[in-house]
């Protein structure tokens, strides 16, 4: 095979054609090609070390910036978290974007895999790529209740410090949708509900002043209201005859307070049960119990303090949900018989 020789100074590609054994564009082109490959390859490598993503970099991950962290305890928290590959480098590029001062506390969402550069930027402008999440807060949901939705649903939430902060504002958290950041400040959700309760009372109040009773005692009845009855109607009539029972001294014998105690429903309970020691107990102990057992929405509230008057002292819900009511405890216990079976 004849390969044509180039004239001087014409370069084509060299799988179809050579030039002369003494061209030295064509000897350092054989040079720097080798060299170029392993200038390329040396750079990849240095990018994917140092600003290239982890390996095993999670997907869907979260990460938590609190106030007063320094830069690098930032940094080893995100190389622990397998976010970032040096810790240095991510110093030095949070100062080259903006600088240390500059880094935003928060809740930070990873959805897949970021190079060192990108995080770093994320940081430095507080991008928290966050979307808040729609939680719906029933009626009668006791705060522990509510920090065991939030604890499956709101990833990064500290729903034991809900909990423990939320406890003890039983009956001031109301019952609403609401949306919430992962990572969350708990506190922060419960100004949101005790803001809303206070906007939602406020509408009822002159109805609730005129009523007579202290807040706190209405918010009871209203707890017990909820969790014992479905519809208005039956509440406003059992709410007339737990006022009435509490106005002559008999015990208010309420079931509904025992799933708060010891988590067992009506038909669960036993004779023992009844007789368990907490100052919840309304068989054992007179008047309302010492705070709420949920939190009641507003239509148990205004049914606190709209009571349905009447003769009765005693009812009961059948296994449908439909209430009896009797004047006299053997009317009661006809009852029992008729629609309990026993």
């Amino acid at each position: 095979m004849n390969i044509p020789k180039l004239k001087p100074g014409s370069h084509v590609f060299r799988s179809t054609a050579v030039c002369d054994e003494n061209c030295w564009e064509c000897r350092a082109y054989d040079r720097l090609l080798p060299l170029a490959f392993l200038g390329g390859v040396l750079l990849y490598l240095i990018y994917f070390l140092t600003l290239g993503a982890p390996i095993d970099f999670p997907i869907g991950a979260y990460v938590r910036v609190k106030d007063g962290q320094t830069l690098g305890q930032v940094g080893e928290q995100l190389k622990a978290k397998h976010l970032i590959r040096s810790v240095a480098i991510f110093e030095g590029l949070v100062r080259l974007i903006g600088n240390d001062k500059k880094i935003y506390a928060g809740e930070y969402f990873f959805s897949g895999k970021e190079s060192g550069w990108r995080v770093a930027e994320r940081l430095a402008f507080g991008d928290f790529e966050l979307t808040p999440i729609r939680m719906v807060f029933y009626e009668g949901l006791t705060a522990k209740d509510m920090a065991s939705l939030l604890a499956k649903k709101i990833p990064d939430f500290d729903a034991n410090a809900f909990f423990a902060a939320g406890q003890p504002k039983e009956g001031y958290l109301f019952p609403d949708t609401y949306f919430v950041v992962p990572g969350e400040d708990p506190l922060l959700l419960l100004r949101s509900m005790q803001n809303n309760f206070s906007t939602h009372v406020f509408t009822a109040s002159s109805t609730i002043a005129k009523f007579g009773k202290p807040l706190p005692d209405i918010l009871v009845m209203a707890s017990l209201l909820e969790r014992e009855a479905a519809d208005s109607q039956s509440r406003r009539m059992i709410a007339g005859i737990l006022w009435h029972r509490i106005a002559i001294g008999m015990p208010l014998q309420v079931d509904a307070v025992f799933p708060y105690i010891i988590g067992k429903n009506s038909f669960q309970l036993t004779k023992a049960d009844l007789k368990v020691d907490s100052p919840y107990n309304t068989y054992t102990h007179k008047g309302l119990p010492p705070g709420p057992i949920a939190n009641p929405g507003m239509s148990s509230i205004v049914a606190a303090v709209t009571p349905i008057k009447s003769n009765y002292l005693f009812y009961l819900s059948d296994k449908q949900g439909n209430f009896h009511y009797s004047a006299t405890y053997a009317g009661q216990l006809a009852n029992q018989r008729k629609y309990l079976g026993y």
